[in-house]
């Protein structure tokens, strides 16, 4: 477990995070990189298991994460977004859950110190989500269980 010195994210707000600090709350769960549908009106976001065709399926990271955004002209760079546009990020996501006043996941890297724990607690992608390919129909991977 964390200890209270460490506990930055509960002392600043993700404004005030360095980028080290921003960067640690990312858990690699590789939701955030699955194909995505928003229904209108409602603004509720529907995930599908085809993740960018970017990300590494086995340890769910970008491998190209600092060129990401120019590459794949949907992905957003969290920073320059204001948390109330977290909405569509998945409910698990520590960015998120921070913006919203909430807690992180007991499985959380930065509480147990493993970056296994993701996978362990059955959160990271990587058990079910294929990369995506020029023939994919996104809307036959739809997933309501994604949340």
């Amino acid at each position: 477990m964390a200890s209270n010195d460490m506990l930055f994210w509960k002392q600043k707000s993700l404004a005030q995070m360095t980028l080290d600090e921003w960067e640690s709350l990312c858990d690699h769960c590789g939701k955030c990189c699955l194909h995505k549908f928003e229904q209108e009106p409602a603004g509720q976001v529907v995930y599908t298991s085809v993740a960018c065709k970017l990300i590494n399926l086995s340890t769910c990271g970008c491998t190209r994460y600092d060129e990401r955004t120019q590459l794949v002209k949907t992905c957003l760079d969290l920073r320059q977004l204001a948390p109330e546009h977290y909405y569509w990020l998945p409910e698990t996501c520590a960015y998120r859950l921070l913006s919203e006043n909430k807690d992180l996941p007991s499985w959380h890297p930065l509480l147990t110190r493993s970056a296994a724990s993701v996978k362990d607690a059955g959160v990271a992608i990587s058990n079910y989500a294929i990369k995506e390919a020029q023939r994919i129909k996104l809307k036959d991977y739809m997933c309501d269980w994604i949340k």
